[in-house]
């Protein structure tokens, strides 16, 4: 296993959550850890919480804005690309100046978005204020991830990593209960009223408690010109760039099923809103257990290459099986069996996510705000592109949705292999090996 790098929080020689030194006893280390996990979690949360709230009220937004359905749609497009765009920016400035300036500033950005989209008049300036939310809150997702690998490393990462699924999958299994509930005593609007309420408590916990982890002299002082050579010298990384690649497709199966499960199960399969968001919910439970089951049972004993490539052939089988279902190859099929396939589908990313993180990270302590950025950024921009691409055929068939995810599923399994090539020693690992098991 590889050591844990000075200052992390298993040595607690760096508190990130405390001005006043080491942890003195080992409950206050506790204290500390669980408080970390918690911001960490709570910042991993803006993305499926400015999402997945939103989704029960889409059907709603169509007629309250008098928009079609592919224009609606664009507002969690347009979220998604400034969260992917605004990572990309973000994560350098961390690496310069520290992550706690960064991410203050994105979050009281978030904050005043989130309120600005509770008062659009029309479906187009929703998007230019869904744009804005996410450009903002990218500053949370991506430093979040810095932050943890500014303080872990090997098994510790990974087993954090699970840890904060955990955290931050409470709230896609959360969001659409909530936005089903209160699309019961107000409309869509109120929706973005919680979500600026969430921020605004976010942000304040945030200035409170977490405290600055990355040391001015591990900070790289350069411009804009050390950046982008920093970024190419990452992607020059052949199995860095795999994992990003691997992260990018996997996520953009998992918004296909995002942006276009309102409409597949609610106008074509009929349920409700608040049956959409139970079956959301439990699909995200799924995604959290098996990210448990990961953390605590398999990081450490099975190789993190392992784990990966099963989870991704999970998902192609998950992803065929729903084409098949939905094309009418076995006949008339109703609402069950296709929510079956998308919760193999769903709990599969559990492995996938915390696995290519790790992966990534772990080659790349140098310059893990940029790492973190190029990661960020990839996933969200393919899930951008994923999300119109699903309602191609209209809003009558599921099939564009699973063909959407079928693709991305083959593609990140070809970039596995392809790139990331988990049978050659090196490769799972910058310096280590590729098992897993002595260095992940």
């Amino acid at each position: 296993m590889t050591d844990a790098a000075p200052g992390t929080a298993e040595n607690k020689d760096l508190p990130p959550i405390s001005g006043r030194g080491p942890a003195a006893t080992p409950s206050a280390s506790r204290r500390t850890g669980l408080l970390l996990t918690l911001v960490l979690g709570g910042l991993t949360a803006v993305p499926p919480l400015s999402m997945d709230m939103y989704l029960p009220a889409l059907p709603e937004v169509t007629q309250a804005l008098h928009s079609p359905a592919a224009t609606v749609q664009l507002t969690l497009t347009t979220c998604l690309a400034g969260m992917a765009l605004g990572q990309l920016v973000v994560g350098p400035m961390s690496d310069k100046w520290g992550r706690r300036r960064p991410l203050l500033t994105g979050m009281v950005i978030y904050v005043l978005a989130t309120a600005l989209c509770a008062l659009a008049p029309d479906a187009e300036i929703l998007i230019a204020f869904r744009l804005l939310q996410g450009l903002a809150g990218a500053a949370g997702i991506v430093i979040a991830r810095a932050v943890v690998r500014d303080l872990y490393d090997g098994v510790a990462m990974a087993r954090f990593f699970s840890t904060l699924m955990l955290i931050s999958g409470v709230a896609p299994v959360v969001a659409p209960l909530i936005g089903g509930q209160i699309l019961r005593i107000t409309d869509w609007r109120g929706v973005f009223v919680v979500l600026t309420v969430v921020g605004l408590v976010l942000t304040t916990v945030v200035w409170r408690t977490l405290h600055e982890t990355l040391p001015p002299e591990r900070r790289h002082p350069g411009g804009l010109g050390e950046t982008l050579r920093t970024m190419r010298d990452l992607l020059a990384d052949r199995a860095f760039s795999g994992y990003l690649l691997v992260g990018a497709f996997g996520f953009a199966a998992l918004f296909a099923y995002i942006s276009a499960s309102p409409f597949v199960v609610q106008e074509i399969y009929g349920a409700s809103p608040q049956t959409f968001s139970l079956l959301f919910g439990v699909n995200s439970v799924g995604l959290v257990l098996v990210g448990q089951i990961n953390g605590k049972i398999l990081v450490g004993r099975v190789p993190l290459t392992k784990v990966l490539g099963t989870g991704l052939t999970v998902i192609a089988l998950a992803a065929t099986a729903l084409l098949l279902m939905s094309s009418g190859v076995f006949g008339p099929v109703g609402l069950w069996p296709i929510a079956s396939g998308l919760f193999v589908l769903m709990s599969a990313m559990g492995l996938v996510m915390p696995s290519t993180n790790t992966l990534a990270l772990l080659r790349t302590p140098h310059a893990a705000g940029s790492a973190s950025a190029l990661l960020g950024t990839s996933t969200f921009l393919l899930g951008s592109v994923a999300s119109p691409l699903v309602g191609i055929a209209g809003e009558h068939t599921a099939v564009p949705m699973a063909v959407v995810q079928l693709g991305c599923a083959v593609l990140a399994l070809a970039s596995f292999l392809g790139l990331c090539r988990p049978w050659q020693r090196g490769e799972g690992t910058h310096g280590g090996t590729a098992d897993g098991r002595a260095t992940l």
